[in-house]
């Protein structure tokens, strides 16, 4: 089981964070959240990635906010400082891995996963990138602009990821010279939260989990 422990941000504040390990011989993976906040699913996959060898951790991006409340998530996620998060929180969870071991990855879900695909296009230092069903605007972040190793997870009926942004993102980044390893399932948005039973495909969910771990295996 992993504990919550206090980062220095960049600016000097302070972050609130789940981690799960602290082995230097093990590389790390940010785990970052969807919009409902940094909930007990969240912190069970970090516990996850620690069961596979990973030291893991997820930064509080809402700073003690949490909600099951649909309204209320997307209120907060419209609220987010998306550079903030990115050049404070996640900068600050990447320096606090790096002092432990320098192979680091991030990865996310839904919100989370926009944030991972603009964190490999802004911050350097990372050596693989995965996206569950994220995708931040254009104007923030260009996929184009990522040159590590990158994995992105789809569902084929998701309303927000929709299959033609995914060809679009694809292809940005095929065109600037990367090679994205990317996946589609016959799923919804938000196929891996198994607290979500009206989306959660468990064959896709587990299927999905496999290709990551031997992708962040392969390049960490």
């Amino acid at each position: 089981m992993g504990q919550m422990i206090t980062l220095q941000r960049p600016d000097g504040s302070g972050l609130e964070a789940y981690q799960s390990g602290s082995d230097p011989t093990r590389p790390g993976i940010i785990v970052l959240q969807e919009w409902w906040g940094l909930n007990d699913h969240i912190k069970a996959i970090v516990d996850r990635f620690g069961d596979e060898g990973f030291n893991a951790i997820a930064p509080d991006l809402y700073h003690g906010r949490v909600t099951r409340d649909a309204d209320e998530a997307s209120h907060m996620m419209n609220g987010l400082d998306f550079p903030g998060a990115v050049h404070q929180d996640i900068a600050a969870t990447q320096t606090h891995l790096q002092t432990i071991n320098k192979r680091i990855a991030v990865m996310g879900f839904c919100m989370g996963g926009a944030l991972a695909l603009a964190s490999a296009a802004r911050l350097d230092g990372f050596s693989a990138a995965v996206c569950f069903y994220g995708v931040p605007p254009k104007a923030f972040a260009d996929p184009a602009d990522i040159k590590i190793p990158f994995q992105g997870h789809f569902g084929t009926v998701d309303d927000w990821v929709t299959p033609a942004v995914v060809a679009e993102i694809k292809a940005a980044m095929t065109a600037a010279g990367n090679a994205p390893d990317f996946y589609s399932y016959e799923a919804d948005h938000a196929f891996f939260n198994k607290t979500r039973p009206e989306v959660y495909n468990a064959e896709a969910a587990e299927l999905a989990w496999k290709r990551m771990i031997a992708f962040l295996q392969a390049r960490l």
